[in-house]
């Protein structure tokens, strides 16, 4: 039986990043290579930001929050099979997942003021990179634990592939930036008291609430004072989540579709991952549409005149598409070599179910081509 290259990433790699732009089918193959590996022996998590339903019932849940939910194994008998380890999923929720950092990083008495601030509400949501970089701050906050024999993270949609490969470092900067401590550093020195007065005498706030509004500025001034106390921590885990992009037991795993303007997007984030000195174990074609079989051109060729005109223009609109896609492939192969590129089917129906999981992964993992 042939394997594909994702086949000794499951079973070596600590961690698999599901990248790629929306809609390609990112949750489907991340869930998917956490179900193999738990039925081959390691177990395993999936940790998706897809709000739909349709993956935690495929799974055999009801629902799926921002709290790891172990898969029943009853959930996999339709497939023949019995898991040799434990499968977990969750659902991050961007927002409680900066909160819970919050709450674990901040001293008691400052807790709660920052998780009130605004500016922090603000940031927790809007920075770019902030969903990104929590996404992997979760990852690095369960590798580290080290209940997980392998960690398959879903990446949330980005525009820019930067915006992910880069939020660490955004992150940092964030925290070291000079201009926001000149700003704010008579408040930071000055304490509550002095940040009170701070906040409505001085000058360079006065100067800039024209443009902000004074409320605003004290909200930055109040978070700015908070976390103060807490730049090294965020420093020591922001470092740790960009060593952990970069370690040899973490594995990209490229999604995209034949779209040719999905495939651009794949070959400028394969571009970035190789830049940033980041491995790609494979690039996944998904949705693919498959030429037409012989035997279904010779079961036309049986019907009546009426009906077989239909049903060969159907067939060549096929064929049509397919070319097209291997054409596209063909590009994308060339663009992105040493690359082990895997390709996997359109299905007549969307993955819904632990059966449509199972037929992916055997695209995924070599036990079916076309």
């Amino acid at each position: 039986m042939s394997t594909t290259a994702l086949a000794p990433a499951l079973a070596n790699k600590r961690v698999l990043i599901c990248v790629g732009s929306g809609g390609v089918g990112k949750t489907t193959v991340a869930a998917t290579l956490a179900l193999r590996a738990a039925v081959e022996g390691r177990q395993s998590l999936v940790c998706t930001i897809d709000p739909a339903k349709r993956l935690a019932n495929s799974l055999g849940l009801s629902a799926l929050g921002n709290a790891e939910t172990q898969v029943p194994a009853s959930a996999l008998q339709p497939l023949g099979v019995t898991p040799r380890a434990a499968l977990y999923a969750m659902m991050l929720d961007m927002k409680q997942t900066w909160d819970d950092l919050i709450t674990r990083v901040a001293p008691p008495d400052q807790r709660e003021r920052i998780l009130a601030n605004r500016f922090y509400q603000s940031l927790s949501t809007a920075l770019a990179g902030s969903q990104e970089y929590i996404a992997m701050e979760k990852v690095w906050e369960l590798r580290r634990k080290g209940e997980y024999e392998l960690v398959v993270l879903d990446t949330p949609p980005t525009a820019h592939a930067l915006d992910f490969l880069d939020a660490p470092n955004r992150v940092l900067d964030f925290l070291d930036n000079e201009a926001a401590k000149w700003l704010l550093a008579p408040a930071l020195k000055a304490g509550k008291l002095g940040l009170s007065l701070f906040n409505r005498s001085g000058y360079v706030l006065r100067a800039l609430s024209k443009f902000t509004g004074t409320e605003m500025l004290q909200e930055l001034s109040s978070f700015m004072l908070s976390l103060s106390g807490m730049n090294e921590g965020f420093r020591e885990r922001a470092r740790g989540v960009r060593s952990l992009l970069e370690d040899k037991t973490t594995g990209f795993v490229l999604v995209t579709s034949p779209h040719p303007e999905r495939m651009d997007e794949a070959i400028h984030f394969n571009s970035l991952l190789k830049q940033h000195r980041m491995e790609v174990v494979s690039l996944v074609v998904n949705r693919v549409h498959p030429l037409p079989t012989e035997a279904m051109w010779a079961d036309a060729a049986t019907l009546t005149p009426t009906r077989r005109a239909k049903v060969e223009e159907t067939l060549r609109e096929l064929q049509v598409l397919a070319e097209q896609d291997q054409k596209g492939i063909a590009q994308l192969q060339a663009a992105c070599p040493g690359i082990p590129l895997i390709r996997v089917p359109r299905f007549g129906l969307d993955v819904h179910d632990i059966t449509s999981l199972w037929q992916t992964g055997r695209y995924l993992l070599g036990d079916d081509t076309f």
